[in-house]
């Protein structure tokens, strides 16, 4: 078998020499042959396919982790990885362009408020429920509705319900208006700010109280209302949705290892410290906000969802709706309706 050296594979393999010997220590791209006293590297033609693989997928911005795993699959299961690797990251792209474009229009002073009256004040009207579900033995979801602060977690694992429990109880403190930045020049980026530091808080609860595995952890999908705007916070499979209108928006994006699978991407706990999808909501009066767990949207198609909604139905309504489907893990939903405050 004709062998070629590790400069002249880095060639026509496009990945430099350096690359390859990182790739060799990961043991995502080893050498078919290292010379016993030189410790030199010489590669095979035949490996060429999976280092130019190695280097597209680098290319496209997938960490070493992820593709060792797409790696050892066969091609279509790869293919299928490799789909919804770029769906993750095209929604967090999303969202990190919604919240760009806030800031450009926050510190350039453009932010279009003509479509409300200046004296207009709204305030959220809210309501909760959660229930076990047929299946489950006990029900590990949490909620929170406040003043100002609305919350679901959906907890996994043996301690899913002290998982959620905590994360929203670290979440907590920001009910309290006079503990947030809502005033001031930058009031709305200082919000921002404020529920990413909570939510990675909460993420810390939540990696003690697991011991640093990844057996336990939560999903967390939380809004804060600032008094004119409402700033969300996302991470997992739990879900936040928005109807105008008549019409349903998903709001969030699921943090899936594929849109088929349950098995999370990002959620809270685990030893990891993931960053939360953060954005902020320009509400208008007649907007009906829902929160809530997968339990719902699992057995509850988003058309029958709107047409609840439209009709004015609660969380009583909706957790009834998963029931009658079968609810085979726990309902948790928050509704808040935008309306002008009273006196």
């Amino acid at each position: 078998m004709e062998l070629l050296t590790i400069g002249a594979f880095a060639r026509v393999s496009r990945l430099s020499p350096k690359a390859l010997r990182l790739y060799d220590e990961l043991a995502l791209l080893r050498p078919a042959r290292v010379d016993p006293d030189t410790g030199y590297r010489y590669y095979a033609a035949g490996q060429l396919g999976r280092a130019r693989l190695v280097a597209w997928l680098r290319r496209l911005g997938m960490p070493l982790a992820e593709i060792r795993a797409v790696c050892a699959l066969e091609p279509g299961e790869a293919a299928r990885e490799i789909g919804a690797y770029w769906a993750r990251v095209e929604a967090e792209t999303a969202a990190r362009r919604d919240l760009a474009a806030f800031l450009v229009d926050q510190l350039t002073g453009t932010i279009d408020t003509s479509g409300r009256e200046p004296m207009t004040m709204l305030e959220l009207r809210h309501s909760a429920g959660t229930d076990r579900g047929l299946v489950r033995p006990a029900n590990q979801d949490t909620l929170y509705a406040g003043r100002r602060l609305l919350a679901v977690a959906d907890g996994f694992g043996p301690a899913g319900l002290a998982a959620s429990g905590a994360a929203v109880a670290a979440l907590r403190y920001l009910d309290e208006a006079e503990t947030l930045p809502l005033d001031g020049e930058l009031g709305e980026l200082g919000v921002l700010g404020a529920l990413e530091d909570a939510v990675r808080a909460a993420g810390a609860a939540v990696a003690d109280l697991a011991g640093g595995t990844e057996e336990d952890g939560t999903t967390l999908t939380a809004l804060l209302w600032t008094g004119s705007r409402l700033a969300l916070a996302h991470i997992g499979d739990s879900r936040a949705y928005l109807l105008r209108g008549g019409e349903l928006y998903r709001i969030t994006q699921d943090h899936r290892v594929s849109p088929q699978e349950l098995l999370l991407s990002k959620a809270l706990g685990g030893g990891a410290d993931p960053v939360p999808d953060l954005r902020l909501q320009e509400p208008l009066e007649g907007d009906r906000y829902l929160l809530c767990s997968d339990g719902l949207t699992e057995t509850v198609p988003d058309a029958r969802i709107r047409e609840l909604l439209v009709a004015g139905a609660g969380p009583r309504e909706l957790v009834a709706a998963a029931l009658a489907a079968g609810a085979p893990d726990n309902v948790t939903c928050v509704v808040a309706d935008v309306a002008v405050a009273a006196g």
